[in-house]
């Protein structure tokens, strides 16, 4: 049964009181509607006080008007020139009682039977009573005042004849609520920019047109209708969408839907129209009174989402004495009006008619909370939200971290002192009720989900038309071709280098590391469960003023549902997840920290090395798992956080020491530190020549007509559409030959680790660096369009991996890389020259005490006999720790600076 269909019954009560009693927006008094049980009852018609109206026997009643023809007014010829026409018939109206709408769900203030329009269809976003366009069509072919039996069975299966009036009553004289809009004018304004609206001259169909064709053909119920194209065809049919949606845009659904059953008539579908892209979006803090019932178009970060919300759009009432079943009640502004007596003759009992929940018609809704961008914030303020109201295919089409565009009705809504009381506050809440929502930054790319990519067959084509209605199959095909064809170009990949960041100058093998990273790898999922990730993890280190946060945000500008935080300012819960309240439910929920909302984008982490060790644990779990696992509140759960980190870190010492290791230079925990893929060190070496190419290039920013001197890197746009285009699309497996090169690299980086004639080993790589170079060839891959990882981009990829090894691993003391600098801060170097120094200073104490002597030796005598016999300089620190360590063995003991043997 069609929902709108059976939704459409008109709801009669008490006569409209007349503008004596001050309705706004009346200018003329309004006639009474009399109905024969008015006129028949004494009682009804006898108005003492307004405190005894509708009353008997001290219980509230409803009345219930018999006419038939009051559910939709007809309007009679206008008044005054400049004003709505007086209506004939005009609906009662009375004061529900039951209120079954959810939160954001019951606009309050004008009647809605005054605010709204009647004679169009009815959409959940919008609230407003509707008209079925097919029905008008039959009614033309019908005499006039004939009634025909209506096309939808009733609850039951039955069919019920309609209640409804013909459409066409009023003629050209019907009027928006309150203006002087010509509701045919409009209708006619909109059928002319349907049919005649082109994109270009050489088009030979409307735009419109074949988009509402594409629409029947793949079955859908939408029509994405771009605003700028209304204003550049008809500024005032726009100006009216602007200021009275509520009465418009349905018009709009009736149009779209006249069009299709033009093209189809037997399509089943209701379509709605989506209209977005307005000439200006308002910001968020700029929402005010005077935008209350209009249509703007807001920008944010979605911060929350709550579950689906089953929202009642059709009321189905049993009558408990008989059994009877009235036609299902349609919900208006939010209220369903409950009938008081039974409508079977036979029976007519007072309140015995129950609402029937499994038999009621429900739409899904979401509220969904947003907040300002950062770059969207002024100077020294918070960030202002809004709460959104999604419906039916629009839900669960944002998630957390998603920055949108949205277009909408600004609303309000009034809050009750108290759960249990009907007094209302005298500030309202507000919220906007969405008819379209869609990526708000061009300049980022998409994100992906190649997990899912299968199972979701053409998901992303259809999210594309879904937020992108002005985009056609021919324009997106030349699209993808032109970016084919770069990837076609045999420097594409110096090309890509050169185009990320290019206001900063050489750095290139980092560019390119970087580069993998915004490409990323093939993540993958094998039979048994276990799942590799592939994201990949770059960490910058290097001294002060070697541009490294602005590579960071020039990562962060195109990177998708990108989070950029700092160090100091990041908690343990602010990075993974918190547990807060609700304000409207008051339930305890959780709420997404900076790696959660980063899930499948990048998180850029500047300061990495000044966050806190209670925030720096949280990430051993998420850059190797990829989840984020909360126990806390009763609550239990694990969140994805697939997510790359790019962090940054300064040296200790505010210089980086080249005589010590990574670990000791920025203080990072060994385990963490061998999570990252590739570690880059920016060292600040004095140098003519470069210091003198570098600042002929700062200064050459600052030039007023400066442009960048390599003209074949590419734009922000187009580098954006191209990395999106290969992560969504371009999935590489790797190639026999590959594979092999992978394999021999690493065997070879293993292998430098042994030194001829010694008996000592180097750990120089880990099934880590493989797993690294993996997904960085895979990524390399996709840079090409290329479905297979050849030899090239295994060959590539271990020259990156080693370029960053020898940067951040290479011990000073042998010129070789040692991982152990990464795992464990040691190099095996130090461990063996540590090993030594405990032996020698065991057998210098055995040689100068005899076990139970006193006095003992002093730790500086002995440090000096120990220079005397050492080739190496060695401190007193060293000479601690060995005595440390001898102390454990039970060897010796140290009280103070005397030395004991035991």
């Amino acid at each position: 049964m069609d929902n709108d269909d059976a939704m459409d019954i008109g709801a009669a009560s008490s006569p409209l009181p007349s503008q004596s009693e001050g309705f706004p927006g009346v200018s003329t008094p309004l006639p009474q509607v009399t109905s024969p049980s008015a006129v028949s009852s004494p009682s009804r018609a006898t108005r003492r006080t307004p405190r005894k109206r509708g009353r008997e026997n001290g219980t509230p009643r409803r009345r219930r008007s018999r006419s038939r023809s009051v559910g939709n007014p007809s309007y009679g010829s206008p008044g005054t020139p400049g004003t709505p026409g007086t209506p004939v018939a005009t609906p009662a109206y009375h004061t529900p009682i039951g209120n079954v709408g959810t939160p954001f769900g019951t606009p309050v203030g004008t009647p809605s039977f005054v605010r709204g329009t009647p004679g169009y269809n009815q959409r959940s976003e919008l609230g407003s009573q509707g008209r079925r366009v097919r029905r008008r069509r039959r009614s033309q072919s019908r005499e006039p005042g004939r009634r025909s039996p209506s096309r939808e069975p009733s609850a039951d299966g039955r069919p019920t004849a309609s209640a409804e009036p013909d459409d066409n009553v009023g003629g050209e004289y019907a009027y928006v609520w309150g203006t002087n809009v010509n509701i045919p004018d409009v209708l006619r304004a909109i059928r002319r920019f349907l049919n005649n609206y082109r994109s270009s001259s050489d088009d030979l169909d409307s735009k419109y047109i074949q988009l509402i064709q594409e629409t029947v053909e793949r079955e859908e119920d939408t029509v994405n209708i771009d605003m700028s194209n209304i204003f550049d065809h008809d500024p005032d049919l726009y100006n009216k969408i602007l200021r009275y949606p509520l009465d418009i845009i349905p018009l709009l659904d009736t149009e779209c839907q006249e069009v299709a059953l033009d093209i189809r008539p037997d399509f089943e579908k209701h379509i709605e129209a989506r209209p977005f892209n307005l000439k200006a979006a308002v910001n968020m803090r700029e929402l005010n009174p005077s935008d209350i019932d209009k249509l703007v178009s807001v920008k944010g970060m979605v911060i929350r989402c709550s579950s689906i919300i089953p929202e009642i759009k059709g009321a189905f009432f049993k009558c408990l004495v008989c059994g009877h079943s009235p036609p299902l009640l349609s919900v208006v502004k939010g209220r369903v009006e409950e009938p008081t007596r039974c409508e079977k003759p036979e029976c007519a009992a007072r309140n015995a008619m129950s609402l029937i929940h499994n038999r009621c018609t429900f739409a899904n809704k979401q509220i969904v909370r947003l907040q300002e961008t950062p770059d969207a914030i002024p100077e020294g303020e918070t960030p202002h939200t809004v709460s959104l109201c999604l419906y039916n295919t629009m839900v669960d089409a944002v998630k957390p971290g998603d920055r949108v565009e949205v277009t909408g009705v600004f609303k309000a809504m009034a809050v009750r002192v108290g759960p249990n009381q009907r007094t209302l506050r005298a500030l309202y809440k507000t919220y906007i009720d969405c008819v379209h929502v869609k990526k708000a930054d061009k300049g980022r790319m998409q994100a992906d989900d190649p997990m899912e990519a299968d199972k979701d067959g053409n998901k992303e084509g259809e999210q594309e038309r879904d937020t992108e209605g002005d985009s056609s199959d021919a324009v997106n095909e030349a699209k993808i071709q032109k970016l084919k064809e770069l990837a076609k170009l045999p420097d594409i990949y110096e090309r890509l280098s050169r185009s990320l960041a290019p206001s900063i100058w050489e750095l290139d093998d980092i560019k390119k590391g970087l580069l993998c990273q915004l490409f990323g790898g093939k993540a993958k999922r094998i039979q048994s469960g276990a799942s590799f990730r592939g994201d990949i993890n770059v960490l910058l280190v290097g001294d002060p003023g070697t541009s490294k946060s602005q590579l960071l945000q020039y990562v962060h500008k195109i990177a998708p549902r990108g989070i950029y935080t700092s160090g100091r300012g990041s908690s343990a819960v602010g990075l993974t997840a918190y547990v807060t309240k609700d304000p409207e439910t008051r339930e305890t929920v959780l709420e997404s920290g900076a790696l959660v909302l980063s899930d499948r984008g990048i998180c850029c982490i500047d300061e990495f090395d000044k966050m806190s060790d209670n925030a720096r644990s949280m990430l051993h779990e998420v850059m190797e798992q990829q989840t984020v696992s909360v126990a806390k509140a009763g609550i239990i759960a694990s969140l994805n956080a697939r997510t790359s980190v790019l962090a940054c870190a300064n040296p200790s010492g505010s210089r980086y020491n080249a005589r010590l290791s990574v670990i000791d230079n920025i203080q990072l925990p060994p385990t963490l530190l061998s999570r990252f893929d590739l570690i880059y060190l920016m060292l600040d070496k004095p140098d003519e020549q470069n210091d003198r190419r570098l600042a002929r290039h700062l200064v050459a920013l600052h030039y007023e007509n400066y442009e960048v001197s390599k003209q074949d890197a590419l734009d922000l746009h187009t580098l954006t559409a191209y990395i999106t285009y290969a992560r969504q699309h371009i999935n590489p497996t790797l190639s026999d030959e590959a594979a092999e090169d992978l394999i021999n690299g690493y065997v070879e980086m293993r292998q430098k680790g042994n030194f001829p004639g010694s008996s000592k080993k180097v750990i120089t790589a880990t099934p880590r660096q493989l797993e690294s170079m993996i997904r960085i060839s895979e990524a390399l891959a996709r840079m090409r369009f290329s479905e297979v990882v050849e030899r090239c981009d295994a060959a590539e990829a271990v020259r990156l991996l080693e370029v960053a090894l020898q940067q951040s691993a290479t011990d000073h003391a042998t010129g070789t890389i040692d991982m152990d600098l990464i795992t464990t801060g040691v190099s095996a170097s130090e461990r063996t020259r540590r090993a030594n120094l405990v032996a020698a200073l065991r057998e210098l104490i055995a040689e100068k005490l005899s076990p139970g002597s006193s006095p003992g030796l002093k730790i500086n005598q002995l440090l000096e006999e120990t220079r005397k016999q050492s080739t190496v300089d060695v401190s007193l620190q060293d000479i601690k720790n060995a005595l440390g360590s001898l102390q454990g063995e039970g060897f010796v003991t140290v009280h103070g600076d005397l030395i004991q043997r035991l």
